[in-house]
């Protein structure tokens, strides 16, 4: 009887009391700008991939193409429709990488694991090549380099650090709370069961193909949007070398480390993705003084991140999200031994 639900609803409540009463009362323009803002846009992404490998169980390598046809199909939604808000051309871009990620969820109807992950490999390298190839998409800019709109709305301008970061705070939290309530619908079941046995979630009824790209389009959708925040808000600016294979395999890292299969694992993944590059210069910086260069950094930052994840593998399959719990277990049974110390006692005069 000691364990209850109050906490699971009190802790989400009072992180959003912080994130929208006291971070920007005492967050500093450089850390909205360079550590909250990314992190923001990479956990909504997170949230997105979860979604489709850690409850759908399937795999993809596309997610900074997805991000990319968010970026650049908001920022054409603004330019090429009069009167178009921020907000619909956001909506508008999500679904243009719904459609994008239908198209490449397809090959999942027949491919599974390793040949799937390939498959939407292929998005990668395609929505790449076609924003590069076709100069429409960028407006036609030599440089292919566009600066993103000015944030508007309601009327209302978010044009500081503080307000880019309120705005993206408020689209996170949106979409993470449906996509919250969608896994504990009977879509978000259908999801779990075809991730742990398509034969036998076929076998009891449920419509796999159709959840399949069911999966695909939802996770497309999310990742789009946090495409818009990664350009318009964070960046400032819309490229393709900002959607990169990188970024693919950076999303990927995050859900990885942060824990499959549930949703503060994408924060706790990001959290880390974006903190630890500033740690390790740091650290870096201290025990090596100038010698730490930018290269030698990113050289390091590749290794020891490849060290965790394998770490995290071997050691703590479900990440960082499966931590937290544990300890608090750990505590509960601390407490517990602490309070009882008549307990040996009664057992040694039994005895």
């Amino acid at each position: 009887m000691s364990v209850s639900t109050k906490p699971f609803w009190l802790t989400p409540a009072v992180v959003l009391l912080l994130a929208y009463g006291l971070v920007p009362l005492i967050a500093t323009d450089y850390w909205l700008d360079a550590i909250l803002l990314p992190f923001l846009a990479l956990s909504l992404a997170g949230v997105g991939l979860n979604l489709l490998t850690g409850y759908a169980g399937q795999l993809s390598l596309g997610s900074a193409a997805f991000m990319a046809v968010g970026a650049f199909a908001a920022y054409n939604f603004h330019l090429r429709v009069e009167g178009l808000p921020l907000l619909g051309s956001m909506v508008l871009a999500g679904l243009a990488a719904t459609a994008i990620g239908v198209v490449f969820g397809l090959p999942s109807l027949r491919l599974r694991g390793f040949y799937l992950a390939v498959s939407t490999l292929a998005a990668q390298f395609f929505v790449q090549w076609a924003l590069t190839k076709f100069g429409w998409f960028s407006n036609y800019n030599p440089s292919g380099v566009i600066d993103a709109p000015a944030i508007r709305v309601a009327g209302h301008t978010f044009d500081t650090p503080t307000g880019r970061y309120l705005f993206a705070l408020s689209v996170v939290t949106v979409l993470t709370l449906l996509i919250w309530r969608l896994v504990h619908t009977p879509t978000g079941h259908h999801f779990i069961a075809i991730r742990d046995n398509e034969l036998a979630a076929r076998v009891t009824g449920v419509p796999v193909l159709r959840t399949k790209l069911l999966a695909f389009a939802i996770s497309s959708f999310v990742i789009g949007v946090a495409g818009v925040l990664w350009g318009f808000v964070y960046l400032r600016t819309v490229e393709p070398a900002g959607f990169n294979l990188d970024r693919s395999f950076q999303i990927l890292f995050i859900i990885i480390i942060g824990g499959l299969a549930t949703i503060r694992g994408a924060f706790l993944g990001a959290a880390l993705i974006v903190v630890f590059p500033l740690l390790l210069s740091r650290l870096g910086s201290f025990v090596l003084g100038d010698w730490f260069d930018s290269g030698v950094l990113d050289l390091s930052q590749r290794i020891v991140l490849g060290v965790l994840i394998v770490a995290f593998l071997i050691v703590e399959p479900q990440g960082l999200a499966a931590l937290w719990p544990r300890l608090l277990q750990r505590l509960r049974q601390y407490r517990q031994l602490r309070s009882s110390p008549a307990a040996p006692a009664a057992s040694a005069s039994g005895a």
